[in-house]
């Protein structure tokens, strides 16, 4: 056993459905996946989409507040359906990708939209904008030894009770075995990685007391109040 300086990290679970809890390893985000929300962005609607990250620690489980971050005047919600990985893989082909994956969640990306905007304006990074501190809440895990591996289904959040955003998973440009493949190209995907898979049309500003409420339909829900 090594002898640490400091102590060490705590390992961030997600709660699994059937019980047990899944270690996160990492945590990657398609971004610009659905034209929709491309378009809403002032983006074409036809650019390809791209990866980010978050820190493990970023995630908030089991339905917890969520604190409004610091250094920012205007966050954004942004409901999306994640893909937990369960068994490593590089260079994976499209067509075997979904063997690789252990189960499935709703999640939310929270943004510092004004952040971002500055970060795109000069051409930084955007990690002050994506990674901060409980940017992640996310639902219990299904495993797809339960629910198998959804097709073309409902996406939503309300805020406070009202219709937020509403889609299908089927309108991803880049649907999951082609995000898995494509990410596998870059980095050797492991046992414990989540895969955040973008989200659609329908963001918008947040404040202290916002109720959140997010649902993948035949996957699972999440919820967090921002305090």
């Amino acid at each position: 056993m090594p002898t640490y300086v400091i102590p060490a990290p705590v390992q961030v679970p997600v709660p699994v459905a059937e019980g047990g809890e899944f270690p996160v390893r990492r945590v990657f985000c398609v971004g610009r996946n659905y034209a929709e929300h491309q378009r809403e962005m002032g983006h074409s609607g036809e650019e390809p989409p791209f990866f980010f990250m978050k820190p493990a620690d970023a995630l908030v489980t089991r339905g917890a507040d969520t604190p409004y971050p610091p250094a920012t005047s205007d966050v954004h919600h942004e409901i999306e359906f994640v893909a937990a990985i369960g068994a490593d893989g590089a260079n994976i082909a499209a067509a075997d990708a979904l063997g690789h994956v252990f189960g499935y969640a709703a999640g939310i990306d929270l943004t510092r939209r004004d952040i971002q905007a500055v970060a795109k304006k000069q051409g930084r990074p955007w990690e002050m904008a994506k990674g901060f501190d409980h940017s992640a809440p996310i639902g219990d895990i299904a495993p797809v030894t339960r629910i198998g591996h959804p097709g073309p289904t409902a996406i939503a959040l309300t805020v406070n009770g009202a219709s937020r955003q509403s889609a299908s998973t089927g309108e991803m440009i880049w649907p999951l075995p082609e995000i898995i493949a494509e990410l596998s190209r870059f980095v050797a995907l492991k046992a414990g990685d989540l895969i955040f898979t973008g989200t659609p049309a329908g963001v918008g500003a947040i404040v202290r007391g916002d109720r959140l409420e997010g649902e993948v339909a035949g996957v699972g829900t999440v919820g967090t109040t921002i305090v």
